[in-house]
């Protein structure tokens, strides 16, 4: 069986979370550097042939009043870069909250310092975007 990758797309840093080999539980993976779309969906594409990854979930960043605004446009053309260069199946979960999620985890679970936070807290929120697809694919509420 092959895995599920997430993805907290931003222009700084790309938070990426993989599932187990049986599909059931996310796990924060790595987190990179965004350099440019064409190049941002490059390496996603190689860390998913690496990972052996039949799917690729995204979080669209949705605002708090139901409206897409600039970054979810930005998430829609990496997807579509992605699309280009590979065959991998790729979808889109509503990711509201899921950052700030991870970092109020950081601070208050796990007491970890603010420099420490900038990496984990996106591969966290991917981890959480992936998780969700999970429990709604296992729900069958996709």
């Amino acid at each position: 069986m092959s895995r599920i990758m997430g993805v907290d797309y931003g222009l700084k840093r790309i938070g990426i979370a993989m599932t187990d080999i049986l599909q059931v539980v996310a796990s924060p993976f790595d987190v990179i550097e965004s350099v440019s779309l064409k190049k941002d969906a490059a390496k996603i594409v190689d860390i998913a042939k690496k990972n052996d990854v039949s799917c690729i979930v995204f979080g669209l960043p949705i605002n708090m009043n139901g409206t897409q605004g600039e970054m979810a446009q930005t998430v829609r053309k990496i997807i579509e870069e992605i699309k280009l260069i590979s065959n991998v199946d790729v979808t889109t979960i509503d990711e509201r909250l899921t950052t700030s999620q991870a970092e109020r985890m950081l601070v208050c679970e796990a007491n970890v310092s603010r420099h420490k936070r900038k990496g984990l807290k996106d591969k966290i929120a991917a981890s959480f975007i992936l998780q969700t697809y999970l429990d709604m694919k296992s729900n069958k509420t996709l």
